[in-house]
């Protein structure tokens, strides 16, 4: 998707002339043939998916080394993803700097140059968020993972080590990070839509709107000095009430 996205803002005529339906669906069926190809390998004996600590879950072992082929198998899903998440960088940079330059090509005073504006900002805080949450989720995993492959560490001397009285500590804080890795992985799934949700225009102006909102409830409450008996009495001649500054702010809040 990075990779069709920098296509399309960099070479919009290119783009527009040669990908068509039919080399769409040939790309995809492709890379869906190569991970399917890729994640049955250990039918065939090579790598090996083994139940990892605390044994909830199952995952590509990691430090078993007499298993033919599972060096290979766990280094190259490893170094793969992070192959993925350096492209999917560069390409997002790469279509955050075209849409930038082309929003200052723009003339800022035309009705298309400020509407560009708006799509150019949205896109491009999505596209930040989305790697943000792309790399919090993934990278973990990845290098725990090439890690855990140079040590030589598996999910089989975790439960050892859990049942031996946490001999060897540091083994074990390696083991518990890579269940905290594996569990951000799975919530990179669920955390994508609802930033693309989350980041849009309109939901960042009505959370600025809120936030200076209670900024300004915030000062004016600050602002307020203890009334003395004169004061007082000074409010109730006037018709007035020392609370209006506060249900004034509380009903500018509630009518965002």
């Amino acid at each position: 998707m990075a990779v069709e996205r920098t296509l399309a803002i960099r070479t919009p005529h290119w783009y527009s002339n040669n990908m068509r339906t039919a080399i769409t669906k040939m790309a995809l069926t492709s890379i869906w043939g190569c991970v399917l190809v890729f994640a049955l390998l250990p039918i065939v004996g090579v790598g090996e998916y083994t139940l990892q600590w605390p044994g909830t879950w199952c995952f590509i072992s990691t430090g078993d080394g007499q298993i033919t082929g599972n060096t290979f198998f766990a280094s190259t899903f490893a170094i793969l993803g992070i192959c993925s998440l350096i492209v999917t960088f560069a390409c997002n940079a790469v279509t955050i700097k075209a849409l930038v330059s082309r929003c200052k090509a723009k003339p800022a005073a035309s009705q298309s140059g400020k509407q560009w504006e708006r799509l150019t900002v949205e896109t491009v805080i999505q596209l930040m968020g989305i790697m943000c949450v792309l790399f919090a989720c993934w990278s973990p995993l990845l290098i725990m993972m090439l890690k855990m492959i140079s040590t030589q560490t598996s999910s089989h001397q975790c439960k050892q080590t859990s049942s031996s009285l946490l001999q060897n500590v540091e083994l074990q804080k390696d083991c518990n990070f890579f269940l905290t890795a594996i569990r951000l992985a799975s919530l990179n799934q669920i955390l994508d839509p609802w930033v693309y949700l989350l980041l849009r225009e309109i939901l960042l102006r009505k959370f600025c709107q809120v936030a200076n909102a209670v900024s300004s409830c915030s000062m004016e409450r600050n602002k307020e000095t203890p009334i003395s008996a004169d004061s007082k009495q000074q409010t109730a001649d006037m018709g007035g009430s020392p609370k209006q500054k506060v249900v004034f702010c509380e009903c500018n809040l509630y009518s965002i």
